[in-house]
């Protein structure tokens, strides 16, 4: 274990920090490698020497974008955008997507899987006659972030097109997405829960759904909605095209593919559990009345110029974004108390750099593309090893240089 700069001072001031409650389920162990909610992590797990960047063997891919056969109108704004070289997922997955394989694509996160089901489907609803009137893909994600961030990414790709979208998740107005679904989109996007509340009152109708995506397939089931997803696919037509995108395999999700699927392709570039770019170390602290001071001074570093902090409960993410903002360091929060617009506006502080510092729970530990997130800091620690990855995941990401950080009290 390295011993870092930042070490704590052990000092007894009675204050604690912010969101902080003791902690009683590390069963007797020294290291401090467990949290209020789940199970005891070793310390040592936070800990990996990244390699460099260079020493990365790039992959070599066998297409290039312009050999997909895209509608020229999608070639043009792929030119526009710089998509070029396609990553591994995008590579493997979209030929296979536009021959109308049911796809299974296991991917770690930051692989550019959005585009690799993206940009197949926009170049079927162009080329497919004759289809009915209404939706034809339909998209489901595990949060609002998530199913927000496809939704901006199938707008900019369909750019001129004459295809639509429309965005169903809780947090906001239900009313406004009725309306919006009142325009016979082609594609809809929208989180479990809110579909089922929408086919409920009768104004989402699936007889017409040829193409159905499950984004981060393994987070939905860990976050409780697979009653939600099974009551959707019973509602779907049998003749589809299904494609399951996930970072993991369970034999939960194994049961649940045997349902969705038809005879699957395979497509796996996932990976070691965690990305070889991310400097993982922990920061040790003495007292409770030490973590928040520790961190103001981490987070005053020049370098810490795009941080993204964990917290565990949604009072104390608040609460920690608004001292930081107080002493001079420019924070948002995002967490479950706060609306889908006031989520949306801090993320898009954050990604444009209007703030340097983003707060909050594991609503954002999956999904999120935030462009050059330089530190990852577990101002508390995750429930699981597996929660860890996926909050880890927001740096280093697409083979760049990461940094995470993870507070443990020395006991």
């Amino acid at each position: 274990m390295k011993n870092n700069s930042y070490q704590s001072r052990n000092n007894s001031r009675g204050r604690k920090p912010f969101g902080y409650k003791r902690s009683n389920n590390n069963q007797g162990r020294s290291g401090g490698g467990g949290n209020r909610r789940g199970k005891y992590i070793d310390p040592q797990k936070f800990i990996n020497k990244a390699v460099t960047v260079q020493e990365h063997v790039a992959y070599v891919p066998k297409h290039m974008f312009a050999d997909f056969g895209f509608i020229a109108e999608l070639n043009k704004t792929l030119d526009v955008r710089g998509y070029t070289t396609p990553t591994q997922v995008q590579d493997r997955a979209i030929p296979e997507v536009m021959q109308g394989h049911d796809v299974i694509a296991l991917a770690n996160t930051g692989t550019g899987k959005t585009a690799a089901f993206v940009l197949p489907i926009i170049q079927l609803l162009k080329t497919q006659v004759d289809r009915p009137r209404g939706a034809a893909v339909l998209i489901m994600a595990p949060t609002r972030e998530l199913a927000q961030q496809i939704d901006e990414e199938f707008k900019a790709f369909a750019r001129g097109l004459q295809l639509y979208s429309a965005i169903c998740v809780g947090g906001v107005n239900i009313q406004h997405q009725i309306r919006e679904l009142a325009r016979h989109p082609q594609v809809i996007i929208g989180t479990p829960g809110r579909l089922k509340d929408l086919s409920n009152q009768g104004k989402l109708d699936f007889r017409n759904t040829e193409i159905l995506v499950l984004d981060e397939a393994d987070r939905m089931l860990d976050m409780g909605f697979l009653p939600d997803i099974r009551f959707l696919l019973n509602l779907l037509p049998t003749k589809r095209q299904s494609l399951c995108f996930s970072a993991t395999i369970t034999p939960e999700i194994e049961r649940l593919m045997d349902t969705m699927l038809n005879n699957p392709v395979t497509v796996s570039v996932r990976t070691a559990e965690t990305s070889e770019h991310i400097e993982q170390d922990i920061i040790p602290f003495a007292t409770p009345a030490d973590k928040y001071d520790m961190l103001e001074k981490i987070l005053a570093q020049p370098d810490f110029s795009k941080v993204l902090v964990f917290g565990e409960t949604k009072w104390g993410v608040q609460k920690l974004a608004d001292s930081l903002t107080q002493k001079g360091l420019r924070s948002e929060a995002i967490h479950g108390n706060k609306s889908q617009p006031q989520r949306q506006r801090a993320l898009r502080a954050f990604a444009n750099g209007n703030v340097e510092i983003l707060v909050a729970t594991d609503v954002a530990a999956r999904g999120l593309d935030i462009p050059n997130v330089t530190h990852v800091i577990n101002f508390d620690q995750p429930a699981s090893y597996e929660d860890y990855i996926h909050r880890i995941g927001r740096t280093g990401r697409a083979g760049n240089h990461g940094n995470a950080l993870t507070f443990v009290q020395q006991r």
